[in-house]
């Protein structure tokens, strides 16, 4: 898949288009983004000097959690006219919460596969959640496949896993349809193609375009299991965010099929297997990824974490939710 494109949706557009973040300023201003703060981290400023130069200010994010980072930000970001995200999950996902309270617009311009470009799914400022005016999605998106995926292979590999976690929990949710299931099986059968071959040889436009269209599926139905699994264990247990969603996956998927098994037929058929291989094709996508264990979870933790999950409301999104027994077995397979 090598076509670039412009998508309109419902007064958001993205723009598709291989060598987007050196394009961005121009691509931005053409959208009508204008006088931007942007918020990016060293690494991914690092590839855009045009677009530093062309901001307000530059505020760098730096590794923690989205509600402190973003509590952190929300005073210098105060008054910005639009914020420009550049970055993973975690800097888009700031801006978003950021803007949630100042209503600034915000721009997207994703360096991983997280998806957050596409959706209204974040969490706010901590000790300023009574001023949110609601969930922020990006207005304009500028997805460059290269940025997308230039992660080492085994953070690549792990951001992927993040992104098919998006298809496989729209698949079953109250808000689940038709369209959300297409998208994520079309989204599933684009990555899986493109990881299915040799690093230098990968078809990048593929990999994030499969990202794309799994983020529109999860942030049209909602989420269930699979992230509330595993937003709950990096909050309790500190694990890292992308290794923690490969990890997972294959436990929660085979756990899940059951549940919808015709939405499941499809998604495996899409990923080149059946039902009953679909855990170890994910495992397969996935590179193999380490269990729990080897991400740095301590056992200890994993009570609080099984609590946490249960307390999730999104958990009722799933068909016959588990109980806390199921969730800890669920928890032991993936050790």
């Amino acid at each position: 898949m090598s076509r670039d494109f412009v998508w309109h949706d419902a007064g958001r557009v993205v723009v598709f288009r291989a060598g987007g973040v050196v394009a961005a300023p121009r691509l931005l201003a053409e959208l009508g983004v204008a006088g931007f703060d942007l918020v990016s981290t060293p690494r991914a400023l690092a590839a855009a000097t045009g677009l530093a130069a062309a901001a307000r200010a530059v505020h760098e994010v730096p590794p923690g959690q989205v509600p402190d980072l973003a509590a952190a930000l929300l005073e210098e970001l105060d008054g910005a006219p639009t914020l420009v995200a550049l970055g993973g999950g975690r800097v888009i996902d700031a801006a978003k919460a950021v803007a949630a309270v100042t209503g600034a617009p915000v721009a997207a311009i994703p360096t991983t596969l997280s998806g957050a470009e596409l959706t209204g799914i974040h969490r706010l400022p901590a000790g300023a959640e009574d001023r949110a005016r609601g969930p922020v999605r990006p207005g304009a998106v500028v997805a460059d496949p290269a940025a997308m995926t230039g992660q080492p292979e085994p953070l690549l590999r792990a951001s992927a896993m993040n992104s098919l976690a998006h298809g496989v929990d729209s698949l079953y949710t109250p808000l689940s349809s038709p369209v959300t299931e297409l998208l994520a099986a079309r989204g599933a059968a684009a990555m899986a193609a493109a990881l299915d071959q040799p690093r230098e040889r990968r078809d990048r436009a593929g990999l994030a375009y499969g990202s794309l269209l799994c983020a529109y599926a999860i942030d049209s139905a909602g989420f269930g299991l699979h992230h509330v699994v595993c937003q709950s264990l990096v909050r309790t247990c500190g694990t890292a965010h992308a290794e923690t969603n490969a990890a997972l996956l294959p436990v929660t998927a085979q756990f899940l099929a059951p549940r919808a098994p015709q939405p499941f037929s499809d998604l495996a058929a899409a990923l080149g297997t059946d039902l009953d291989g679909l855990a170890a094709r994910i495992r397969e996508l996935g590179a193999n990824p380490p269990g729990l264990a080897a991400l740095g979870a301590d056992r200890a933790c994993l009570p609080a974490a099984v609590e946490a999950i249960l307390a999730r409301p999104q958990l009722r999104n799933v068909p016959g939710p588990p109980d806390g027994r199921e969730i800890a077995a669920l928890l032991d397979r993936a050790w």
